[in-house]
């Protein structure tokens, strides 16, 4: 196959031409205002970088949803693994997006500022690398992530298996997509009526996947991408859905998914872990919501590895809105701490310092009021 070069890619669905034909469009098929949710925070960052969300206000709400895998990460998990990594023999692995997100009282970053043995890595391979190169130490990688990244970390607790590396473990934090969704449809104050799906996440589950939901609720999904003109596609799609009284699953992004998925990295993940009810970080415990390590591999589970180590008293910053912005209840600037007590360097919660926070992305894109 032909490879483009990246820049022809990105011109090809970042084309303002194209871009304002289908604006035009989604104007023209809206006969009223119609509600939809993103469960991507890229795809948030996205639709208020290229002002696609400003520019639809008038007949489409969007809605930004628990799209931010660090963001739902439950403080139990974030502050079991700052324990960790002050415990002397534990080197803590995590990927960097993890390492500035508060838990009870500080971050990963503040423990490295005060001793804590923590690592930023790339990879998860990088983490058993670390394991293979510092065989005195404990090496726990911290397994955050949705659909997307399972894969990747059933991958290497398979080849630290394999190689006999005894000193790496997981502690488990993945959660999936579609069960927070229906936790969102089933709420009695959900405004939802279609959902725009993550393509990276249906790259690896397929978005056949999405079928019995839609057929149950009765509510749109379009399977959509992380450019401008992936985005409108999607959402023109759910809007004909919506004018016409229809409920059906549309791929929107073919060129990375299919409708089975990606079906070996699917046996990889069945093969290392097993479903579980799972806390979710501003929604509670969400049935089926996550993921653990099954019981042939539960010698690699740092949770029970160390669990002496877990954590007591959980505690959310008394001033913090997320929970209610992840949940798609507020957006944003409706929190009094949102840019005030609230910012990048100084954040309260998650969604303000994830590089795919809801909070985060309207700090950085959203325009200034105009003075009064």
């Amino acid at each position: 196959m032909e490879r483009r070069p990246i820049m022809k890619y990105l011109d090809e669905f970042r084309d303002p031409a194209a871009s304002r034909k289908l604006l035009d469009e989604i104007r023209r098929q809206a006969t009223r205002r119609w509600t939809l949710m993103e469960v991507c925070g890229g795809q948030t960052h996205s639709l208020l970088r290229h002002g696609i969300a400003s520019a639809l206000e008038e007949v489409v709400e969007l809605i930004h949803g628990p799209g931010c895998p660090v963001c739902v990460t439950p403080l139990e998990a974030i502050d079991f693994a700052q324990k960790l990594a002050l415990r002397g023999d534990v080197i803590l692995a995590s990927f960097g997006d993890m390492l500035r997100v508060p838990g009870s009282s500080r971050s990963l970053l503040d423990v490295k500022s005060v001793g804590g043995r923590v690592k930023a890595v790339y990879s998860p391979l990088d983490a058993v690398e670390l394991a293979r190169r510092h065989p005195q130490d404990e090496i726990v990688f911290f397994a955050v992530g949705f659909e997307t990244t399972t894969p990747a970390t059933a991958l290497a607790v398979a080849q630290a298996a394999r190689e006999g590396l005894e000193n790496f473990s997981l502690l488990v934090a993945h959660v999936r997509v579609l069960p927070a969704m229906e936790a969102l449809a089933d709420s009695p104050d959900c405004r939802v009526q279609a959902f725009l799906a993550a393509g990276h996440v249906c790259a690896i589950t397929g978005y056949e996947a999405y079928e019995p939901f839609v057929a149950k609720y009765r509510l749109p999904v379009a399977v959509t991408g992380f450019e401008p003109l992936d985005l409108l596609q999607g959402i023109l799609a759910c809007v004909r859905q919506l004018e016409s009284g229809e409920a059906r699953v549309e791929n929107q992004y073919a060129r990375g998914v299919r409708q089975e998925g990606n079906l070996p990295a699917q046996d990889m993940v069945r093969e290392v872990y097993e479903i579980r009810d799972c806390p979710w970080r501003g929604f509670g415990v969400i049935p089926r919501g996550g993921l653990r390590l099954r019981d042939a591999w539960r010698y690699y589970d740092a949770s029970v590895r160390f669990a002496s180590a877990r954590p007591l008293d959980i505690v959310e910053h008394p001033d913090c809105r997320s929970a209610e912005v992840l949940a798609g209840r507020i957006q944003p600037p409706e929190c009094p701490a949102f840019g005030t007590n609230c910012t990048p360097d100084a954040p309260q919660g998650a969604p303000m310092v994830s590089s795919e926070g809801a909070c985060a992305a309207y700090y950085r894109y959203r325009p200034a009021p105009a003075a009064s």
